[in-house]
Parts: structure tokens; C-alpha cells; sequence
């Protein structure tokens, strides 16, 4: 970890600042992928079928679905710091009610409330650390490129990702399922501690005077004119549903796939291998999204690029039948992913004013998490009816439904090439 002295100065230097960041996601994202390579898994150990399994990570999307713009508000309202605070918090103890349900075999309304517990922890981070970083920067007169910077946060993500995965896996496989959720809840209450000393709202002042309902109206209704109504910004968007909806099942419906594949029910560490592939492909994807942004003219022609590929992989992955090749296709369609997405981080940031920058990015999550709350039950039942393969031919075809919203954006990102829109294309 880097190191950092507990003694910050009024002004940071954007070196630090990063350091704070890049290791706050180093905490939080190792924390949680402590079970990410064994969530659907642990699902089907509690008796759940694929329809219930996933229709319980859909009331996780529900929760963040609701409770995205509330909380982005008070990120907005109270500070950013306030909102990864409570968002630690709240994820400790979401996770303790999970595994709770999970030891006495609890009946299906308590994973639907630990699930939805679990979003709302989600949401307290979505908007509120990306503003933070970017206020703060702005703050420190940062001049470097917003791109490289959410690139390293993303390869930084994925060693965290890939480390927390592949341990989760084994730690299951050697003991039982259960304890890679303790040892989520211990790394959380750290991520906590660390947060709370080197935390600042550095280039924020939050509206502690202002009413809440008032400010919640108007910071709402701010988020649809900063977002919704902003074509450039409207139409990735409304891309987020079909992308990351899809994204979000195949993601947890790899664990039970390459099981399947491979042949074994029991080898927890090979399921591990679904997200540790993913994670292994931010860290490459890190890397090569600054590269590949400076190759295309816009930052929506990267999305859009991005956009197709990732449905044709999906297609792809449905019509395959070993193991290994699996592997490698799984990895392309992480990696695609990993790629455009700082790129589509750095796009949006550059639309959004920063006062009211939270809540519309807590708006842009809203809108992917809706996603995950349609499609995944629906194509868990997929599942249930024609097996994994057919679940991710479907999702394919849901996804290419991202390309033509993606070309609309990038038409008018066109229409607004001038110099002083240069940034935010």
C-alpha cells in the first residue's frame, strides 16, 4: 500500500490525492470480491434455483435503483466523505445479514431485505468517490489527463479484484462458503478506519444549512436537466440498462457455467476463476483505455466500438461448449469492458458541473441498476428453461440494444466538436 502521512495539508498535492483514492479502491474493491467468485454459488447452497438466485441479485439492483439519487444527494448535501463512510458501514452490515440468511437456511423475504440492504450500501460510493476525486483534483490544479487516472484506479480495481476472487474461491473450497463473508465484513470495518484519517472534502463545501426535501427536489430535478436532457449525456445513459444489466448476470452466471464446463460441482476455485478473469482484464483494460482513447477522434467512438463488440463476444460465448475456450472468450468481453470504461468515466465527468456532479453520476448508476433489476431475473429464468448458454444468447441481443442508443450519442458528440468541447469528447 502507499504510504501516506496522517498529516494533510489544507492544500493536497494531486499526488496525493490519488494515493488516497487508488487505495481506498484497493480496500473497498478487495473487500468486496472476497465473494464475487462464489455469490451465485452460495445462492444455490442456500436452496435457491437460478430463477430465485438472480431474481435475489435483482432486489440488489431494486435497492440501488432506489436508493442511487438519495444518496448521491447526500453526498451532494452532506459531503462525499459522509457518503463512503456510511456506505462502509452500511455494506459491513448488509453483508452480516447475508450471511445470516445463508446460515439458517432463511426463507426468500430475507435475502430479498439483505439484497436490498446490500444496494444501498452500493450506492453511498457510486457518485460520491468519483466527485471527490475529481473535485479534489480540481481543487490541487491537477493538469494531468482524468482518463490515465481512472485507467490506474481500474487496474489497481482488478489486482484487487483478481486477488479477493481467486482467495474467496479457495478459502470456500478449504473451509465452507460462509467465510469468505467474514472476511468481506473484517476488511470493510478497516476500509472504514483508513477512510475516516486520510478522507477530506478537499474543493467541496456541503449545504449543511439547506433542507433536505427541498434540496432533494431540486437536486433530482437537476440530474434529468444535466442528464436526461443533455443528448450528449441522455443517450449513454439510457445505453446503461442494456449494458450493464447483462453485464451484471453474466458476470455471476459464469460461476455456475464453468463449473458446468469443467465438470466438477465442488471445485470452488474454478468458479473463482469467472471473476478473476474479469479482474484480470481490468488491469490490462486499465491499461489500454488511455491508449485506445488516443486512437480514436472521440470518446464516443470508443463507446460505440466497445458497444458491439461486447454483444458479439456474449453471442459468441453462447455457441461454445469447452472449457478453455470459454476462458479465453470471457476474457475478451472483460477485457472490452475494462477498456472503454474509464473512457466513459472521463466523458460523463466532463459534462457534469460539479456541484450537483454526484447525483447525476448516482443518476448514471441509477439507470445501469435498472438494468440489473429487469434482466437479470428475466434471464435467470432463461436459465431454468434453456440452460446457461441460451441465457447468454439472450443476453447478447439485450446488450446490442446499447449500439444504436451508443451511435445517437456519438452523433452528437460530433454535432458539439469545438474546441472548448474538445475535453468532454
Amino acid at each position: 500500500m502507499w504510504r501516506m502521512s496522517t498529516q494533510t495539508p489544507a492544500k493536497p498535492s494531486p499526488t496525493l490525492i490519488q494515493r488516497v483514492y487508488l487505495t481506498l479502491t484497493l480496500l473497498n474493491t478487495l473487500a468486496a470480491s472476497f465473494i464475487w467468485g462464489i455469490n451465485t454459488l452460495f445462492l444455490l447452497d442456500a436452496g435457491l434455483t437460478n430463477t430465485q438466485a438472480f431474481l435475489a441479485n435483482a432486489f440488489f439492483t431494486v435497492g440501488q435503483v432506489i436508493f442511487e439519487v438519495p444518496t448521491g444527494i447526500v453526498a451532494d448535501m452532506k459531503g462525499r466523505r459522509t457518503s463512503y463512510l456510511l456506505g462502509t458501514l452500511t455494506l459491513a452490515l448488509s453483508t452480516f445479514a447475508y450471511l445470516g440468511a445463508w446460515m439458517i437456511q432463511g426463507p426468500f423475504w430475507m435475502w430479498v431485505v439483505a439484497s436490498i440492504m446490500l444496494g444501498l450500501g452500493f450506492t453511498f460510493f457510486s457518485g460520491a468517490t468519483e466527485a471527490w476525486l475529481v473535485d479534489s483534483l480540481n481543487y490541487a490544479d491537477f493538469k494531468g489527463n482524468l482518463d490515465a487516472v481512472f485507467g490506474r484506479a481500474q487496474s489497481v480495481s482488478g489486482v484487487a479484484m483478481l486477488t479477493g476472487s481467486v482467495a474467496g474461491g479457495l478459502v470456500a473450497q478449504a473451509s465452507n462458503l460462509g467465510v469468505p463473508y467474514w472476511l468481506r465484513i473484517g476488511l470493510l470495518l478497516a476500509t472504514l478506519v483508513v477512510a475516516a484519517i486520510y478522507m477530506r472534502d478537499w474543493g467541496f463545501t456541503p449545504e449543511r444549512g439547506a433542507s433536505i426535501s427541498a434540496d432533494m427536489r431540486q437536486l433530482f430535478k437537476t440530474s434529468i436537466d444535466l442528464g436526461l436532457r443533455k443528448p450528449r449525456v441522455r443517450w449513454v445513459m439510457l445505453a446503461a440498462p442494456f449494458a450493464s444489466g447483462v453485464g451484471i448476470y453474466v458476470f455471476y452466471a459464469m460461476q455456475p457455467h464453468l463449473l458446468n464446463l469443467y465438470g466438477d460441482q465442488a471445485a470452488y476455485g474454478v468458479a473463482g476463476l469467472a471473476a478473476a478473469i474479469v479482474a484480470g482484464a481490468q488491469i490490462v483494460g486499465g491499461i489500454l483505455g488511455p491508449a485506445l482513447r488516443q486512437r480514436v477522434a472521440r470518446r464516443t467512438s470508443a463507446l460505440l466500438i466497445g458497444a458491439v463488440l461486447s454483444a458479439a463476444m456474449l453471442l459468441l460465448i453462447s455457441q461454445i461448449a469447452t472449457f478453455w475456450l470459454a476462458i479465453v472468450v470471457l476474457s475478451i468481453w472483460g477485457l472490452i469492458f475494462a477498456a472503454v470504461m474509464p473512457i466513459r468515466q472521463a466523458y460523463l465527468n466532463g459534462l457534469i458541473p460539479s456541484k450537483q456532479r454526484a447525483t447525476v453520476l448516482s443518476f448514471d448508476a441509477l439507470m445501469g441498476s435498472s438494468g440489473g433489476a429487469v434482466f437479470q431475473p428475466v434471464l435467470g429464468r432463461a436459465a431454468d428453461a434453456g440452460g446457461y448458454p441460451f441465457s447468454f444468447m439472450v443476453g447478447g441481443l439485450i446488450q446490442a440494444v446499447a449500439i444504436p442508443l451508443i451511435g445517437l450519442a456519438h452523433r452528437e458528440n460530433l454535432r458539439h466538436a469545438t474546441d472548448e468541447d474538445q475535453e468532454a469528447g
